[in-house]
């Protein structure tokens, strides 16, 4: 193995490996509640609409913490803040477990987004940069962003193993919350020892190779700041910033509405156990996973993003709007795994978009911003969903207008204008950058 090679897996299995199990952590307790509606909702008396804003209602905490975690993670220590957004997280997620009333539910739903508001933009904008530079990126962030197809992966056959549970006077959805939120918990702690902010910080590095990833760092800092630095505030209000915001608003609006409702809309459309249902959820989660690794690697090859977000979004939008034509259960299936595929594949490419041409806490206050706008759609999207499905006793128009969010999502990304950003190569020496525009 190559000195590089050597110091890529090291980087990967101690900076995206820790990151990765947090995520997909922070994935299965986001998406568990999709699965403990499969009885929460009949033993506590929900209908389609209460649940669908419980789902949702998690994003308005993101919202109001989003930016301002970032910030202060960025300014102060990313790992620690990371560690303490695994604690309080786990904490709150368990006492789902305890929930009785509709106001008992969304008020919870809103802590649990409170508590895990701004990990994802920290790892963004905060972790990742200081280890992997921009050509790296696109690969390292796709990997990471794996977990949530794997957190589904092995997510939905245990939370419908769970589902099946009754211990110390407890149904099985309590269990769930419990059991994930624990799982949460403890690996905060572990987080501790294992994730750092720096490279001088760690002792799996060499002299050297610290000192040659913090000027690496350190130099493409420099040098957009040399095209142009932004302050935190100009970066909040940077036309290119806004425009991301609508872009992921709308995507996130078809990505949650579909994956919060897909649990239910499977078993309604076959019938099968909630088991079953579970473990049907692997194959679109799997299909999507290869397109993930196919995408990142096609990115940091080419440098090109904007089709490499667009056309996935388009795949996701022709899914759901042909699902709505068809009665088979089995054309159900196979649109529902084009449309797995088709919301997650661009997630890893979209995040190298902001930090090509920010840094520091310009860099963390955008990503924030871009994350708890879009994440309103989180709301958006499930909510529709429920009050649609109320309304009209049908899953279809509901999957119409997620559909079309990702189609405008998708048209918007092409639109996208050049920006100056920075292209480094691993394989470049430290002291070689190369100004480019983005793709």
């Amino acid at each position: 193995m190559t000195i590089e090679g050597s110091l890529t897996k090291r980087k990967y299995l101690n900076v995206i490996l820790p990151l990765f199990i947090a995520s997909m952590l922070a994935y299965i307790d986001r998406l568990n509640i999709s699965y403990a509606a499969l009885t929460m909702n009949k033993d506590l008396g929900f209908s389609a609409q209460v649940f669908g804003m419980g789902a949702g209602i998690l994003f308005f905490g993101y919202v109001v913490f989003e930016v301002p975690g970032t910030v202060f993670a960025e300014k102060r220590s990313p790992s620690k803040w990371v560690v303490r957004i695994m604690i309080t997280w786990g904490i709150v997620t368990a006492l789902m477990g305890f929930v009785q009333t509709e106001l008992q539910f969304y008020i919870v739903r809103f802590l649990v987004g409170a508590a895990e508001a701004s990990f994802y933009p920290v790892c963004y904008s905060a972790i990742v940069p200081r280890w992997f530079n921009a050509k790296e990126r696109p690969k390292a962030l796709s990997i990471l962003l794996t977990s949530m197809l794997v957190s589904s992966i092995i997510g939905s056959p245990l939370a419908g193993m769970i589902l099946g549970i009754t211990a110390f006077g407890l149904r099985g959805w309590q269990m769930l919350f419990i059991l994930e939120g624990t799982m949460a918990f403890v690996f905060g702690i572990i987080l501790i020892f294992w994730l750092k902010d720096w490279p001088k910080d760690v002792n799996w590095l060499t002299a050297e190779e610290k000192k040659s990833l913090q000027e690496e760092y350190e130099k493409e800092i420099a040098a957009k700041n040399s095209i142009k630095k932004y302050t935190l505030w100009e970066a909040l209000k940077d036309k290119t910033v806004l425009k991301l915001c609508f872009i992921y608003f709308m995507w996130v609006t078809g990505f949650w509405g579909f994956g919060f409702w897909l649990p239910t809309v499977l078993k309604s459309i076959s019938g099968l156990s909630n088991s079953s249902v579970s473990w049907l959820i692997i194959i679109p989660m799997s299909a999507a996973l290869i397109g993930f690794i196919i995408n990142g690697n096609s990115t940091s090859k080419t440098g090109e993003t904007k089709w490499h977000i667009a056309l996935p979004l388009f795949i996701g939008a022709v899914g759901m709007a042909l699902g709505t034509l068809v009665s088979n259960p089995v054309l159900s299936f196979i649109f529902t795994c084009v449309t797995a595929v088709g919301v997650y594949v661009g997630m890893g490419v979209w995040w190298t978009v902001p930090i090509s041409f920010l840094s520091g806490p310009a860099a963390a206050g955008a990503t924030g911003l871009i994350n708890s706008v879009g994440n309103l759609g989180g709301w958006v999207g499930p909510y529709l969903v429920g009050f649609i499905k109320t309304s009209t006793g049908s899953y279809s128009a509901a999957y119409v207008y997620l559909a079309v969010s990702l189609i405008i999502a998708g048209i918007t990304m092409l639109t996208l204008k050049e920006k100056a950003h920075v292209n480094m190569s691993c394989k470049q020496e430290n002291d070689d950058l190369n100004k480019v525009e983005v793709e």
